[in-house]
């Protein structure tokens, strides 16, 4: 048996669901240099950002021709995530690739 609710009027109150805001957004972006090979930044973009390899040679391109690419837009904490895991390859293997997140 469902309850019904009154306001203080004595009339039928309605529930209001509370609105949920959607996280804010953040780019994960990649910057040109003259020293990271492309076939590490196409890696890098299938194992981090889980592209395919279409994808991948498409935005590794991009940030070769145009100096900077889009990886995706994820929440804070997981832009965060990403861009320390591709400092931490790049580091890794010793090339000076660079990565940096902006509100989208």
């Amino acid at each position: 048996m469902s309850r019904k609710k009154f306001d203080t009027d004595g009339d039928l109150a309605t529930l209001t669901k509370p609105e949920t805001k959607r996280p804010k957004l953040y780019k994960v972006l990649l910057h040109n240099d003259d020293y990271t090979p492309m076939d590490f930044v196409v890696m890098i973009l299938m194992d981090v950002f889980n592209k395919n390899q279409d994808e991948a040679t498409y935005i590794m391109l991009t940030v070769h021709t145009k100096g900077m690419g889009c990886c995706g837009a994820f929440p804070h904490s997981v832009a965060e995530t990403k861009l320390n895991k591709v400092m931490d390859l790049a580091k890794k293997h010793r090339h000076p690739l660079l990565c940096t997140m902006e509100p989208e």
